[in-house]
């Protein structure tokens, strides 16, 4: 079964899905892989290694992807990537699958079998499958370094005989993985930090690697978490007194880190302008969430904004990709462990088991249809909207009454797709732990 690893094709994309080390070992599982040229460049790995490793070196799109049966991807294939991929072809990657609609459903009108690996659930076994855990991870990571370089002074506490230097003020706003992975970076750079989240159970982790936890309203914090680990959508008058506590606890930090994210959703304003302009001039604030809309107020994607007080909000885009050749390492072993359990030991050919958790909770279209639970119960939001406007527009609606009635159907694919979830589920995430260096 012939295997391709494409180029990555969108504008500031370095990595690339498989790393030489993981185009050896799918070999070793009996695959043929072929690996478009120049694939690797952005993330340091020539077409000698993948030579080495094994691969034919495919001069371009076309001749990658002839044949393929299986494509290896970053981001989600663009329109001229899925016009040369053959009906049946089984994608797997990264492709923002609760946020592009109109992709997901380009890739089943396509014939394409698509795995969004960011959906893979949180459950033990498949945390070496996880794409946002490795990558959230080295984000963290790449965060404080990015801090460090935009800020103007020193991280740690020095005596000199010169005097002495304070040591720079933290505040990681988000104990995810990478808030989690920012902490244990800032504090082995001799930082004070603060970090905060709605998650309560985030308290002792944050306090394991040496930073203080800021408490907003412990009562409200009890119920702000997931099954799977997440955040949840905190009511308004959360946000009013997170805004109260953090506006006062912001204006004395120097580096200020935002990683909140909530997965299908608008990145939520953490910090508004208000509180950027009671900052000192030369502090940084570092938005990781900017490419879903960002967290602080003045962030702008893939630009570094001066304020007119001097304060400096960074949004780089695709921060993972600025470590390219760690995040591609990870990325490319993350789906080589997705990969390996359907691999037939016997003759060598790849056998999916539908009904396994982690191809279930990723499985996106199959047989030209979007099917994951998730993207029908995006579909169905809109039609009670509707109904809701129409109530609202006149009162002598006798049919307005029928209309949620006929939707009875409708009802039942979110149905199913509750019917799911626990299964995918099931287990308590590991996404906050810290990584095993940080133990």
């Amino acid at each position: 079964m012939k295997v391709a690893v494409l180029k990555e094709r969108r504008a500031d994309e370095t990595r690339v899905a498989a790393s030489p080390e993981v185009v050896g070992k799918l070999i070793s599982l009996g695959f043929e892989l072929s690996v478009e040229k120049g694939a690797g460049a952005g993330a340091s790995f020539t077409d000698d290694a993948y030579k080495k490793a094994g691969a034919s070196i495919a001069a371009d799109l076309s001749t990658a992807l002839k044949g393929a049966e299986i494509v290896l991807k970053v981001q989600a294939p663009d329109a001229a990537e899925r016009a040369k991929m053959s009906k049946g072809t089984i994608v797997i990657g990264s492709l923002n699958a609760l946020t592009d609609a109109d992709g997901m459903k380009a890739l089943a009108k396509a014939g394409i079998t698509a795995f969004a690996m960011e959906l893979m659930p949180r459950i033990t076994r498949a945390q070496s499958m996880d794409i946002l855990s490795s990558q959230s991870n080295l984000a963290g990571y790449k965060s404080v370094l990015d801090a460090a370089a935009e800020y103007g002074r020193a991280f740690p506490m020095m005596m000199t005989a010169a005097g002495t230097v304070a040591p720079a003020k933290v505040f990681i706003m988000g104990v995810g993985v990478a808030g989690l992975q920012a902490i244990a970076t800032a504090k082995r750079l001799g930082a004070i930090v603060t970090a905060t989240d709605v998650r309560p159970a985030t308290k002792e982790q944050v306090e394991s690697l040496g930073g203080k936890f800021l408490v907003v309203d412990p009562e409200m914090e009890k119920d702000a978490q997931t099954e799977g680990g997440y955040a949840k959508q905190m009511p308004p008058e959360y946000f009013v007194k997170q805004k109260a506590v953090v506006a006062e606890h912001i204006k004395k930090q120097d580096i200020v880190i935002t990683t909140a994210l909530i997965p299908g959703r608008a990145a939520p304003v953490l910090v508004t302008k208000e509180m950027v302009a009671s900052m000192s001039a030369g502090s940084v604030i570092i938005d990781l969430a900017v490419e879903a809309g960002g967290n602080v107020e003045g962030a702008k994607l893939g630009q570094v904004v001066t304020t007119s007080n001097g304060v400096k909000i960074v949004g780089h885009a695709n921060v993972p990709g600025r470590l390219a050749e760690s995040t591609s390492a990870l990325f490319g072993r993350n789906l080589l462990n997705f990969i390996t359990p359907h691999v037939d030991k016997d003759n060598g050919g790849f056998v999916i088991d539908w009904d396994d958790e982690t191809i279930a909770g990723t499985l996106v279209t199959k047989d030209g249809k979007v099917v994951h639970p998730r993207l029908l119960e995006t579909k169905s939001k809109p039609t009670p909207k509707k109904k809701a406007a129409a109530k609202k527009a006149s009162t002598k609606k006798a049919p307005a009454k029928k209309a949620p009635v006929k939707k009875a159907p409708a009802k039942n694919t979110p149905a199913k797709a509750v019917a799911t979830k626990p299964k995918a589920v099931a287990t308590k995430p590991k996404e906050t732990t810290v990584p095993p260096e940080e133990k």
